[in-house]
């Protein structure tokens, strides 16, 4: 057995674990980022302020913590406290509720707020991507498939879009295979 066998195994196992070190650690700064954000925030009294900006502030932090009851109740609040913030303050908010409530698997409530973001900025990408996600999710493809266009007409390089629609237009030529295949065509 050549001796530099050994070295070049103990090389690339050494440098598979350095790698491994820096993915695990940039994960664990991140977990620990976000608990601290959400601490000193909870600390500072956030859930009981009239400022919109910091309850949103804190929903946010609870979306990262993946709290999604906390963070809708939390953006709710934050709806309420709006008052003479831009209309995108507002449909940021919206966007960041109806993320919460989608991810409860609540989609009609999530589709009413991203309606309302929507509303707010109408060319607002993310809202629409999501509101696409959701009308999907809720076997409304067509729907979807435009909703995607539209986002593609206002970002042409939105890679939510572009692949949306593929694996749209992918189901809707399956579907109209099996349907085929099924008449005796």
């Amino acid at each position: 057995m050549p001796e530099s066998l050994p070295q070049t195994y103990i090389i690339i196992l050494g440098s598979i674990l350095f790698i491994l070190a820096i993915v695990v650690g940039r994960q664990v700064f991140k977990v620990r980022r976000n608990e601290i954000t959400l601490l000193s925030l909870e600390k500072d009294g956030a859930e009981n302020s009239e400022n919109s900006a910091k309850l949103y502030e804190l929903g946010s932090a609870q979306l990262n913590k993946r709290l999604y009851p906390q963070a809708t109740n939390t953006l709710k609040q934050a709806l309420k406290q709006i008052k003479d913030e831009p209309d995108e303050a507002k449909a940021i908010i919206e966007n960041a509720l109806g993320f919460a409530l989608a991810a409860q698997d609540k989609f009609n409530e999530s589709i009413k707020h991203y309606n309302n973001a929507i509303k707010a900025k109408p060319d607002y990408p993310v809202a629409l991507n999501n509101l696409a996600y959701a009308k999907q999710k809720l076997s409304q493809k067509d729907e979807a498939y435009e909703i995607y266009k539209t986002v593609l007409e206002i970002d042409p390089k939105n890679k939510t879009a572009k692949k949306q629609i593929k694996n749209i237009t992918k189901l809707k030529k399956a579907s109209s295979e099996r349907i085929i295949y099924k008449k005796g065509f």
